[in-house]
């Protein structure tokens, strides 16, 4: 009996250990309050400097945050320089702020070389940026590692397109742990920012209706594109306001445009196309500003904890956009 019991003191101290590290390896507010207490405070500071500069950078590194986590997590993969890397999937050959990304970290790595993921880094920019442009809040637990593989068709495959219909959208974002209620207000980030002709000119020229255009936008929406912005089918360059008129706000005119069957995307008219979306839609209009804000955040905290490395996974990188030596 006596032996037993010992053994089982033995077994549960274990178990009691196993259960400590395997918590302590998971993402938790302030896990660098010991290992690089001035980490937050360095990106913050840098992001206050810099962003109100260029407020249009909010919207890039949301979508940086967010086409990293789609594929193969939120682990930073999108920051590696590799030829047949995610850099250089059709989605992300417009991303940029990656030189921001790059001072961050290296100053960062003056304060405590080697602590402070570039993953973690991501997605506190995204954030602060987001907020300091008079965005949301939304809390960022911390101590996700970064990856060493980065796919270019990984990146093609998994990250949501422009032309998506609500099944494969919504298909999309379950494999990725989300749901319909996360599609809209993830979507919601639409509302500041910018993006390219490519992204919509198959819906002025190449519909099979009559006209050219996509029955399902608005005509004349639709029509002032193709005659203002989007003037041949090759333009790859002209830049549209993804909310027209309130890009540089974040607030509810996206939601206000989509039911007008204003979306500058096919994948943003496809949220009025399924009754429990469509539902959510009308229910953020209704409430109160800060309830849309309010929800905006419990989806992006979600989202940053997609497939995330922790413990002993991945790498802290020494340079961003290379895997350690």
């Amino acid at each position: 009996m006596a032996g037993t019991a010992s053994l089982l003191g033995i077994v549960v101290v274990f178990g009691l250990l196993a259960f400590i590290g395997s918590t302590d390896a998971q993402l938790r507010m302030n896990f660098y309050a010991t290992s690089c207490p001035k980490a937050e405070q360095i990106v913050l500071n840098y992001v206050k400097q810099h962003i109100p500069n260029a407020p249009s950078l909010a919207a890039a590194f949301l979508r940086m945050h967010f086409h990293d986590c789609f594929v193969r997590g939120c682990d930073a993969s999108i920051l590696l320089n590799s030829t047949t890397g995610e850099k250089n999937a059709i989605p992300n050959r417009t991303l940029r702020g990656f030189a921001f990304i790059d001072t961050v970290k290296s100053l960062l790595e003056s304060e405590c070389p080697g602590v402070v993921s570039c993953a973690d880094i991501i997605s506190l920019v995204a954030r602060d940026s987001v907020a300091v442009t008079g965005g949301p809040f939304w809390e960022v637990p911390t101590g996700r590692r970064d990856g060493r593989i980065t796919n270019v068709t990984e990146a093609n495959n998994q990250i949501p397109g422009p032309f998506n219909n609500f099944t494969t959208l919504l298909t999309n974002f379950n494999n990725h742990g989300l749901d319909t209620t996360d599609l809209v207000l993830l979507s919601g980030g639409h509302t500041i920012g910018i993006s390219h002709c490519p992204a919509v000119s198959p819906r002025l020229y190449n519909s099979t209706d009559p006209s050219g255009l996509d029955p399902t936008m608005d005509s004349e929406y639709a029509e002032n594109l193709k005659a203002n912005k989007c003037r041949s089918p090759n333009d790859n360059t002209t830049r549209l306001e993804m909310d027209p008129g309130s890009r540089k706000t974040f607030d509810l005119s996206y939601y206000k445009l989509l039911l007008k069957r204003r979306g500058l995307f096919q994948s943003d008219d496809a949220l009025t196309t399924d009754a429990t979306s469509l539902a959510l839609i009308k229910q953020l209009l209704s409430s109160p500003p800060h309830f849309f804000f309010d929800q905006f955040a419990k989806s992006m905290e979600k989202m940053g904890r997609i497939n995330v490395k922790t413990g002993t996974e991945g790498e802290i990188r020494k340079q961003c956009a290379l895997v350690n030596s």
